[in-house]
């Protein structure tokens, strides 16, 4: 947990398994903000005009620091989040790694200039080419669950595509953002492609928007993107929201259980259940529901949370608000008829805030604990009498951002993916796709607005410019539309409304024939006009 208070020029990181504090970081000055983004703009024209192999050089010595220094930067992320080292590992540092070599050598693919052909004979003579170019200097607010990788992804993003980037990390885990400093200094990117600013997030993201970032990424919960999206609109600066998620887990007849069970618990627990990803609400067939039930008891109570190195099996959640919020969350699901089926087993120091993973029967639908997001190591699961009953609830949601299917059939299971209203859908697995650089992240519904990773998110980075022009330029004296106007001009622009959707390859013909060569006089003659009037 940390504290921004205005009334200091710090904040302060508190390790939320300890309660100890392990830093704290000075805040960044509205002075310093304009300071900050003048040295954006003016570095950001530079590396615009660098090849992308220059760019990926740099981008690659980022991952030549993280591999390296892996360890360290797991230790890092988890004082500063609660999270298990190892959790660490696997879903911040290793993903930072694979996203570093991915877009160095798929930003140059996805970005390349494209030819556009003429699209109609009626403008053969006009050939167009799509360019890609830099946004400019972008803004970017990220979460305290994945505090390292995911503005890190989008850092690698947006300097591949030849922006600069002001990073605001989340006000509860501000050494992670040091970290990513120095796995950046490290790279010997250029001075003010990078800068990593402190602050409260609505006060950053007003001096960001007020000293003229072109676009905002932030990652966050729904209530919060709204806000955001809210302050952009002031400004027309463009924003990608990655919101929250409700994601639901269906479990059919023939689903292989026991990796049903693995992968469901890890992905509602790992984290200790803050993943806007992970799974939310489960839909078990009838049919399969007992034996479920029992395997995810026993590992539930088998599992270990608690700070005992790597004796452990889940951390702490973040912050003392959330601790409370979900005591308040879980009483108020048993108040509503639901039961505690297991929970996991403290270990270790239990100083800090520290919530059991809780596997739940006995929930309905239409509970307030299965609409809204809960942020928390919670497995509420749900008896269901058909495919289309399990369908139908995971659809219910105002959040479409996961989804997963499991199945011993992948045929199936990929028809049911396509019937779920959900960003990224999985067949016996999931949540890891986050940790996928060539695929995109993001959802729709109140899931947020916008894409990232992969090609698309690399769209996301850059703005498309058409370039077009004339083959015969200094042939071509007109357009068939241009002036002088007069009734031959309307009778052949006429005719083209037939040539630009013709009914047969015969009428086709014809128009090429006729129309064509009127075209192409227009486009060949003079306009002359009385100089002497």
């Amino acid at each position: 947990m940390n504290v921004a208070n205005p009334d200091v020029a710090y904040e302060v990181s508190i390790n939320p398994a300890t309660l100890e504090e392990i830093g704290r970081l000075p805040l960044t000055t509205q002075e310093e903000f304009t300071t900050v983004f003048n040295r954006a703009r003016d570095a950001q024209k530079i590396w615009a005009q660098t090849s992308y192999k220059e760019r990926a050089s740099y981008v690659l010595k980022m991952a030549d620091y993280i591999r390296d220094n892996a360890d360290e930067l797991a230790g890092i992320i988890s004082q500063d989040n609660g999270k298990l080292k190892i959790d660490a590992l696997n879903t911040e540092v290793i993903p930072s790694i694979m996203s570093c070599t991915w877009y160095a050598k798929n930003a140059p693919k996805v970005l390349k200039d494209e030819l556009l052909p003429p699209a109609s004979m009626m403008f053969f003579n006009k050939w167009s080419k799509r360019v890609f170019q830099p946004i400019g200097v972008l803004g970017i607010i990220s979460p305290w669950n994945y505090p390292f990788s995911i503005p890190f992804g989008e850092l690698v993003m947006g300097l591949m595509a030849g922006n600069a980037v002001v990073l605001k990390v989340a006000a509860q885990t501000p050494m992670v953002g040091e970290a990513i400093e120095r796995v950046v200094k490290a790279s010997g990117l250029p001075d003010g492609l990078f800068t990593h600013v402190v602050g409260s997030g609505s006060k950053v993201l007003s001096s960001m928007l007020e000293n003229g970032a072109d676009k905002i990424f932030f990652t966050g919960s729904t209530f919060a993107g709204k806000q955001v999206m809210k302050s952009c609109a002031e400004y027309l600066v463009p924003c990608s929201l990655e919101l929250g998620g409700n994601d639901a887990m269906i479990v059919l007849e023939d689903a292989p259980i026991e990796r049903a069970v693995n992968g469901g618990m890890w992905a509602a627990y790992q984290n200790a259940g803050q993943s806007c990803g992970g799974v939310k609400r489960v839909y078990v067939h009838e049919k399969v529901y007992d034996d479920f039930i029992k395997m995810a008891v026993a590992k539930t109570k088998a599992l270990r949370h608690g700070d005992n190195g790597h004796d452990a099996d889940m951390g702490s959640v973040t912050t003392e608000k959330q601790f409370q919020q979900l005591e308040k969350e879980l009483q108020m699901a048993l108040d509503n008829g639901a039961q505690i089926a297991a929970q996991s087993q403290a270990v270790g120091n239990q100083n800090g805030y520290f919530f059991p993973a809780t596997l739940l029967t006995d929930v309905t639908s239409d509970m307030e604990f299965m609409q809204d997001e809960i942020f928390g190591p919670f497995m509420p699961v749900v008896k269901v009498s058909s495919e289309a009953e399990a369908i139908e609830l995971a659809n219910k949601s105002q959040y479409g951002l996961t989804a997963s299917v499991w199945t011993r059939n992948n045929a199936h299971g990929k028809k049911v993916a396509k019937q779920l209203h959900a960003g990224a859908v999985t067949v016996n697995d999931h949540l890891y796709t986050h940790g996928l650089s060539n695929t995109e992240w993001g959802g729709p519904k109140e899931s947020g607005i916008g894409r990232t990773h992969g090609a698309l998110g690399l769209l996301e980075v850059a703005e498309s410019k058409i370039v077009n022009w004339d083959i015969l330029p200094t042939l071509s004296k007109n357009n068939a539309w241009w002036f002088p106007f007069d009734e031959a001009t309307y009778e052949t622009m006429l005719k083209m409304t037939a040539y630009a959707k013709p009914r047969s390859a015969f009428e086709w013909i014809g128009l090429n024939l006729t129309v064509i060569p009127k075209v192409m006089k227009k486009m060949m003659s003079s306009w002359k006009v009385d100089n002497d009037r």
